[in-house]
Formats: structure tokens, sequence, C-alpha cells
């Protein structure tokens, strides 16, 4: 064999080693990716949480608006695209409210429900809403379906805590 055939046989030998390397290291990117972007979201038995929607809760939320919603996209440094609601709730009965929890649906163009987040809008460690108040919220969605109608989600409230 000549100089040039052993040299070339080194080479195609070295080949599966390198790309198996190559692909444990993507791998392991991905995977620590993957990781800090689950590392944004609340987990444990905080985050399992729900708030009560009893049938006193339940007539309250009648005195619950959302108002002045409006929705931005934008890309992160990994062009990875996020959703942005934004707007104001509006108290308009006379008891404080303490927590809001909220489902947004999103709809296809047939208006079948595609997506249905969950989300706290007035978490129990923010301030108060007093009856009569209002306070301005955002909401963060990392994946909206293709599918989407591109018409404003439905907010509907979904769990409440009440003070006096």
């Amino acid at each position: 064999m000549s100089p040039e055939e052993i040299s070339q046989r080194e080479q195609r030998s070295q080949f599966p080693l390198a790309f198996a390397a190559g692909a444990v290291v993507v791998l392991l990117l991905l995977g620590g990716l993957i990781l800090l972007s689950r590392g944004s979201h609340p987990s444990g038995a905080g985050a399992a949480a729900k708030l009560p929607f009893g049938p006193t809760e339940q007539a309250y939320s009648e005195h619950i608006h959302f108002k002045d919603i409006q929705m931005a996209k934008a890309n992160n440094f990994l062009n990875q695209e996020f959703t942005y609601i934004a707007g104001t709730l509006w108290n308009d009965g006379a008891r404080t409210i303490r927590a809001v929890d909220v489902t947004l649906e999103f709809h296809d163009p047939f208006n079948q429900v595609i997506l249905r987040e969950n989300e706290s809008v007035v978490g129990p460690k923010d301030a108060p809403v007093p009856g009569g108040q209002r306070r301005d919220f955002q909401i963060t969605l990392e994946h909206v379906p293709v599918e989407w109608n591109q018409q404003y989600p439905s907010i509907r409230v979904t769990g409440l805590i009440l003070g006096d």
C-alpha cells in the first residue's frame, strides 16, 4: 500500500468517530437549550396549585373585564418566537381581587380551539386590585400554532381569590 492509501484509510476510519463526537456535542447543546428555556417556567407544587373558582368566585367574575388588549410577536437571540398579550384588567365590583387566573383560547379559521393556555394575571404575591380599579397585565406565550386565525384569543377567568 502506498502512503496515500494508508492516509485515506486512516481518515475514513476517523470519520465515523468524529461524526459521532459532533453529534453528541450537538445533542448536549440542544438539551442545554431545552433546559434553559424550561427553566423560565415555574415548576413544582406552587405552579400546580389552582385558584378556587366556586359559586362565589364565578358570580364575581362577571365584574372582571379585560380591556385594551394588544398583541405583539418577537424573536429572541435563539430565533425563538414569543407572543405577548398585554391589556388592562378592570375590577368593576366592590370586592378586592387578590389573585386571578385566566384561560386563553386561540382558534383556527374554522373557530376550533387550537391552543388553550392557563395563565396567572394577578398572582397571590402581587398587590391586590381594589374594587373599581384597573391593573395592566402582560402574558408571554412561547408557541402559538401557525393555524391560528390571527384574531385575539378569548380570555375568561378560571380562578379567583377575593378579599373583603
